[in-house]
């Protein structure tokens, strides 16, 4: 057999073996990251630079989600609010408050706060939050009970299982347009159903599960 087979093919086997090792703790590595807030952010909540509640503004006082973000329900993007928009309260509401000295010199100066991005899409994917939410899609389908957080944090994976299990299911998500922004709207799961089936029917719903639907 030596006349036959060169030497080096003695080690082959043990070659193979050790690549097919390298390879599977390749792929358990990968599946690892993609279901952990490293890839999902779920959790990350950043420091802003200046301290907004939702709790306080939307859960206490009843502010609508359209107030800030009036482009919502028009545009593919939710809009940040200006420092002006904020400033249209707290010119009467804590106008002196050390709290918003960032806010005021912002509408003064006219240069946006920095704020930092907590929902981020990869540059790849197209989302339309226009599109979802006239169709009845709430914003804590996506966000979470942002009404009840001191500070914005992640709340969702957001990752293209959740988006296609949505796509594949829309019954499941939606609701009357009329309670698309109250965030405390809790539905029985029998009645989501049946309803949900309604909304798709009449409102034509076919969520396309094609990859041209969020990647373009």
């Amino acid at each position: 057999m030596s006349d036959i087979f060169p030497k080096w093919t003695n080690r082959l086997p043990v070659k193979i073996l050790i690549g097919a090792l390298l390879l599977l703790g390749l792929v358990i590595v990968g599946l690892w990251y993609y279901f952990t807030p490293s890839y999902t952010r779920v959790g990350y909540t950043p420091t802003q630079p200046v301290a907004y509640s939702h709790k306080i503004h939307v859960d206490q006082l009843g502010l609508d989600c359209r107030y800030c973000h009036d482009d919502v329900d028009e545009s593919a993007h939710a809009n940040i609010p200006a420092a002006s928009t904020c400033m249209n309260c707290h010119e009467q509401v804590l106008p002196n408050s050390p709290k918003l000295e960032k806010v005021r010199a912002s509408a003064q100066k006219g240069e946006p706060i920095p704020w930092v991005k907590v929902h981020k899409m990869p540059e790849f994917v197209f989302f339309n939050h226009a599109a979802h939410v006239n169709r009845g899609v709430s914003c804590v389908e996506c966000h979470g009970q942002v009404n009840k957080m001191e500070k914005v944090r992640h709340a969702k994976p957001l990752n293209m299982s959740f988006c296609l299990d949505c796509h594949r299911h829309p019954e499941t998500r939606l609701r009357r347009p009329d309670q698309v922004y109250n965030l405390d709207l809790q539905i029985p799961q029998d009645k989501q159903k049946k309803q949900g089936k309604q909304f798709v029917k009449k409102w034509n719903i076919d969520a396309s599960q094609n990859c041209s639907a969020c990647h373009r």
